[in-house]
């Protein structure tokens, strides 16, 4: 198994993405509200777009209707930069609109302040 120390818990504050490297793989390091972790490549499968330059967002609710708005999972939507595709971090990366397509992910732990991606 090969792992790798890719930043400190305190580089990332909560709802923030940051990219680094895993190996020669380019990834980006998420971190929810909830501070749980997650990295996914740094690369949209749509487009290619570099998801290190995304925002972390939320998805609407059944409940919302057009001027009316419910929002759910603040921060844990990845969505594009490109053409706003949006993926969902705790469903493995997978895409909102098509949930059969997914970010390619990688497992992540914490060990004292190390953030750890393996694989």
């Amino acid at each position: 198994m090969k792992e790798q120390v890719v930043c400190k818990t305190s580089d990332l504050q909560p709802g923030e993405i940051r990219e680094s490297f895993f190996g020669k793989k380019n990834i980006i390091i998420c971190r929810t509200q909830n501070d749980n972790f997650y990295a996914f490549m740094n690369q949209c499968i749509h487009q290619g777009a570099p998801l290190g330059k995304s925002l972390l967002c939320g998805a609407t609710t059944d409940e919302s209707t057009p001027g009316d708005y419910h929002y759910c999972h603040k921060d844990e939507v990845i969505r594009c930069p490109w053409h706003g595709r949006e993926f969902d971090m705790k469903n493995e990366g997978r895409m909102l609109a098509n949930p059969d397509k997914k970010l390619a992910s990688f497992k992540v732990r914490i060990e004292n302040e190390d953030v750890i991606v393996y694989k």
